[in-house]
């Protein structure tokens, strides 16, 4: 060994923790690169319109007889889609709710939620709410009369049976879908519960713009359904850097198929 040198030994227990907190370095590394390279991290927004031009809802027609009434004397709720200071189109676009039905699989579970339709004046406030699954819908009685709600829907049935003022009745809906609700003892009564599979989901805003933020990229299968003139879907493909866009124009149904049976008249005739 040269003079001035010393040689120092070092434990091989010593290299051991070396390589071992190197190999944790880097593992954490690894770990905050995948992170930042995760489908969420590139998370954009999916925007439209809605496009209406024609009311598609038709107007409630009530007649004020006995049987639509039990107990005391209860004033009918004002249709909105009736009111004289209600914008006809704003209204019908106001009964449009937009998700995404199908994509990459969401990595944020949905929140549950508890929303509230109350029944008041004979009618269901609001008449139309959107949940995603696993949420819980109360029903609060509000009217000073029985009311019995119940659904028939494939989505969900139930019965809460009959209840008075001050009282509720609470029903979870486990699985997507449209649950439509009504009363046994008035038959006037309708409200809508839209089930979303995930939290992805908007309604309109007056003018029918809509904004679904934080999507991951990928292919997805949007929706816009409306309470009257039913379902519309579209395809769409998120970019990494690009946004996407989806309009939709929806028709007063019997136009179409009113458009549909007179080009086959015409070509039956030719």
């Amino acid at each position: 060994m040269p003079a001035g040198l010393v040689w120092v030994h070092k434990p091989e227990s010593s290299l051991l923790k070396h390589k071992q907190l190197r190999s944790q370095i880097l593992t954490a590394v690894i770990a905050c690169a995948i992170v930042l390279v995760s489908p969420a991290a590139f998370a954009q927004s999916v925007s439209g319109t809605i496009l209406i031009k024609k009311r598609l809802t038709k107007p409630r027609v009530t007649a004020s007889v006995p049987m639509y009434q039990r107990g005391p004397s209860v004033q009918l709720g004002e249709d909105s889609g009736q009111s004289s200071r209600q914008d006809p189109i704003a209204f019908e676009r106001s009964r449009v709710v937009i998700y995404l039905e199908s994509g990459p699989p969401d990595t944020q579970t949905a929140p549950a939620q508890e929303t509230e339709v109350r029944q008041m004046d004979r009618s269901f406030m609001p008449d139309i709410v959107v949940v995603p699954a696993g949420s819980t819908v109360s029903f609060p009685n509000m009217d000073p009369i029985f009311h019995n709600i119940y659904s028939l829907s494939k989505a969900r049935s139930f019965d809460l049976g009959s209840y008075d003022k001050g009282q509720t009745r609470k029903v979870s809906f486990p699985k997507p879908g449209i649950v439509e609700v009504y009363c046994h003892l008035h038959p006037n009564m309708a409200a809508t519960v839209v089930v979303t599979p995930n939290r992805r989901f908007a309604r309109p805003d007056s003018t029918g713009h809509y904004s679904l933020e934080n999507v991951p990229p990928g292919r997805y299968t949007i929706v816009a359904w409306h309470k009257t003139a039913g379902f519309f879907r579209k395809t769409i493909v998120i970019g990494s850097s690009e946004q996407a866009t989806a309009d939709f124009f929806i028709p007063l149904d019997i136009d179409s198929k009113q458009k549909e049976q007179t080009a086959a008249a015409g070509g039956a005739s030719q």
